[in-house]
């Protein structure tokens, strides 16, 4: 009996012993980030860094949070989350600073190349060729983006994926979803500050996440103000937890928890979140976790001091409750710790963080260091016989050097401006000028590249391959094509989810997924509140974990609500990673013809300068709609497809190879042969174009009809120009207003291809008007291009 008693002491002792570490760990990693954020600021204020924001006063919070984040489960947060970062692993100290100096070198700042500011942190999805990494065995984030609330779309559909991996028949029990979840029990961890929430974003990612019942733990850090403004100008009642209280989840109601918790109470957070947390894993109940009472003691950035706007009496109170303050009274008074302990840790995370500044201020520094030693010495070998103009190189190269912190732009501007003091002279500066412009592109190139996925998964390595079109293929109308594809889509392809407003129940406003929902089951195909933020939440959270959503906006018009997260976050996405994350969402909408102000537009002027780092299809058919689908399946990369809204119910024959039938994405199709005039566009427009260069024919005006298919890629190939060489007469109609896609299609072609030199006659754009289309039955005609402007315009070119 005594010894058992001595066993059950030992282990207590044992347990409180290991409590005990991982209480001083999680202090030690508060400090080293305070640490971090005051050298951090420092760097800013002597000029080695541009910016700095940083996460003091939430220090202790997210050491609590981060204790419950499990391998599998993701992070979307924002800028402040410099602590949490460290506690799980996802970024360090050294990486930190290196970010902060805007190190293009992957090895030291691995979290965007020097692309995305300090606090902005990535891990990745994918590998070098593009396959799936086992995200379950990670601990993962979605790729930081400063833009306040931009986090809550994605986070949404980052726990809406664990519901699809736990539910969806189509994901279970096979092997090739194991290494992307756990039957589901992945909780998505989002991070917003309390002024945030004031946007619209959070509010419909909230509504959402309680009607969908996702496993969601959203964490606002409330410090009392959004940069200079109260949280009482902010929010109703001064608190989003009272705000948010009709949300609040009941018995046989759906609904969110809703949590209040004090963000220096350390004991008190850990006591709550511990079982809150298992409580979304396990039951996908979403949940608010309002951290209030939280400091800021280094203001909100360095751009400005918070004593500007905060009163003496409030400034008195952060430091008397400063989060490291209570948690290191907290650990004193509970013996968890004496003063010798916390002093240790404080000089130890001093020493750390200044070795890990100086480490990364050392790699980012010195190779361009040594570039500026390479170039004078190349300068410096350049004979010149003009004194003057050798005592203002001389001054040049000394300026160079005598820089303490060069950049690469330093070293460019010097050498182009010694070559011009010495008029670019080839005899004396071949070894310059071969430094400069191999640099220029080298260096263009750390900053130029991953826009786009450039490895197997690239879109531009998609082969064509033609529609197989039998003999006794049947005429059926075009929303048949598609009704047809999407049901041997789903039957092949278990990774596909498609969803959007009145697509599962009815089938989509036009038809093309009727009947499928009953077929392929309800967790596949689904409808959707009037949310698009939310659907496109949805869809880049399930990209992001390795899914091929079809999230559906219902009129292209409509794309304006859905535009900030696909703009800031999944067109920015692998370039900001450098390629470590993809996003391989396809957007489904309509748009060009038909009726109605906001039904009928054709904004892809919008759309191509948002969506850079997109694919954006225009099909003029259902049929090519089909092989672009294809094409986009194969890739890594996010795609736009723009059906023709007046398509659907136009015949089209139905090809035997649908799953296997591709249009290669940036190769224009020649619809007509011709040799007079070179017409370039695509979508709706095109059958006008048609039945103009119809009658044109008549007049014996033939011309050649080029549908580029895609708008990016764009004419890879320069099939336009080929075109041109044989016609040297061109005119660009788009649907758009001046100014939009024809403007774009006029650079591409005019300048970027120099189709300018095959010219007779100046170029020409017919487009839409200034204005947005008209509702009455002839209003598309005369609000965008018809076959009468058309003809107009080709006949004035022949006899110009």
């Amino acid at each position: 009996m005594e010894k058992q008693e001595m066993n059950v002491e030992n282990n207590d002792m044992l347990s409180f012993e290991d409590f005990r570490k991982s209480v001083l760990e999680d202090y030690r990693i508060a400090v080293e980030s305070r640490e971090t954020g005051l050298l951090g600021r420092r760097e800013v204020l002597t000029g080695k860094a541009k910016f700095g924001v940083f996460g003091d006063g939430k220090e202790i919070a997210q050491v609590a949070a981060a204790r419950f984040f499990k391998p599998g489960d993701f992070r979307s947060g924002y800028y402040r989350d410099q602590t949490f970062a460290f506690a799980t692993g996802i970024g360090n100290i050294e990486q930190f600073f290196a970010q902060m100096y805007a190190d293009t070198d992957i090895i030291n700042e691995p979290q965007s190349g020097g692309r995305n500011m300090v606090s902005h942190f990535t891990t990745p999805n994918v590998d070098e060729n593009g396959n799936w990494l086992p995200l379950v065995e990670m601990k993962n984030t979605a790729s930081d983006m400063a833009p306040t609330a931009g986090q809550m779309p994605r986070a949404l559909g980052l726990a809406f994926a664990s519901k699809q991996f736990r539910n969806n028949p189509a994901l279970q029990q096979l092997e090739k979803y194991k290494h992307l979840s756990k039957n589901g029990n992945e909780v998505c961890f989002a991070t917003i500050g309390d002024a945030a929430t004031s946007e619209g974003h959070f509010w419909e990612i909230i509504n959402a996440a309680g009607v969908l019942q996702v496993p969601l733990a959203v964490f606002v850090w409330d410090d009392g103000y959004g940069i200079s403004v109260p949280t009482a100008k902010q929010t109703t009642k001064g608190s989003i937890s009272e705000a948010l209280r009709g949300l609040q989840k009941e018995e046989n109601t759906n609904g969110i928890d809703i949590y209040a918790l004090k963000g220096w109470d350390y004991a008190g957070m850990c006591e709550t979140l511990e079982t809150a947390i298992e409580k979304i894993r396990v039951t996908h109940t979403p949940a608010v976790f309002h951290i209030q009472e939280n400091t800021q003691p280094q203001g909100h950035s360095t751009s400005g001091s918070h004593e500007r706007y905060k009163s003496q009496a409030r400034l008195q109170w952060e430091r008397n409750w400063d989060c490291m303050k209570k948690m290191k009274e907290w650990m004193l008074d509970t013996g968890i710790a004496n003063e010798d302990d916390l002093t240790k840790i404080h000089f130890e995370a001093k020493q750390k963080v200044k070795e890990c500044r100086n480490t990364a201020w050392a790699n980012y520094i010195n190779p361009i260091k040594q570039e500026c030693q390479k170039a004078a010495s190349l300068i410096n070998n350049i004979v010149v016989n003009n004194n003057a103009i050798k005592e203002k190189i001389t001054s040049l190269v000394k300026e160079l050097l005598v820089n303490r912190e060069p950049l690469r732009k330093d070293i460019m501007s010097t050498v182009a401006q010694v070559l011009e003091l010495v008029n670019f002279d080839k005899n004396s500066t071949a070894e310059l000028m071969s430094y400069y412009q191999n640099n220029r592109k080298k260096w263009n190139d750390l900053y130029d590249k991953y826009q786009y996925d450039e490895g197997p998964k690239s879109g531009l390595k998609v082969k064509a391959v033609a529609a197989e079109i039998l003999p006794n293929a049947p005429f059926i109308n075009g929303f048949e094509i598609l009704n047809k594809y999407f049901d041997q889509l789903f039957s092949h392809n278990s990774s596909v989810i498609a969803f959007g407003e009145d697509l599962g129940k009815i089938g989509d406003v036009n038809q093309g997924f009727a009947g499928l929902q009953e077929k392929h089951g309800n967790e596949r195909i689904f409808d959707t509140g009037i949310r698009e933020l939310a659907i496109m939440g949805k869809g880049i959270g399930l990209a992001l974990r390795g899914l091929r959503p079809i999230a559906e906006v219902q009129y292209l018009d409509y794309l304006l609500y859905a535009l900030e997260p696909l703009s800031d976050d999944v067109a920015s996405l692998h370039y900001r990673t450098a390629g470590k994350q993809s996003c391989p969402i396809i957007v489904r909408t309509r748009g060009h013809r038909l009726e109605g102000m906001f039904h009928s537009g054709s904004p892809m002027g919008m759309v191509l300068n948002a969506l850079r780092g997109f694919y954006i299809c225009v099909p003029r058919t259902m049929t090519q709609a089909v092989g672009l689908y294809n094409a986009l399946l194969k890739t890594n990369t996010p795609g736009l497809m723009v059906e023709c809204l007046n398509g659907y119910r136009l015949k089209e024959k139905l090809p035997s190879n649908l799953l296997e039938f591709t249009v290669a994405l940036g190769v224009p199709e020649i619809i007509r042969e011709g040799n007079d005039v070179t017409i370039v566009s695509y979508g709706s427009v095109l059958r006008i174009i048609e039945e103009a260069a119809d009658r044109l024919a008549l007049m014996n005006i033939h011309c050649e009809i080029v549908d580029v298919q895609t708008l990016l890629p764009f004419d890879v190939d320069h099939a336009i120009k080929k075109s041109l060489e044989k016609t040297n007469r061109i005119v660009f109609v788009d649907e758009d207003v001046p100014g939009g896609a024809a403007a774009y299609m006029f650079n591409k072609v005019m300048e970027e291809q120099q189709g300018y030199r095959l010219l007779d006659v100046a170029p020409r754009t017919i487009t839409g008007k200034n204005h947005k289309p008209a509702y009455g039955s002839d209003g598309d005609y005369f609000s965008k291009p018809n076959a009468e402007e058309i003809i107009d315009v080709i006949r004035e070119m022949m006899v110009e």
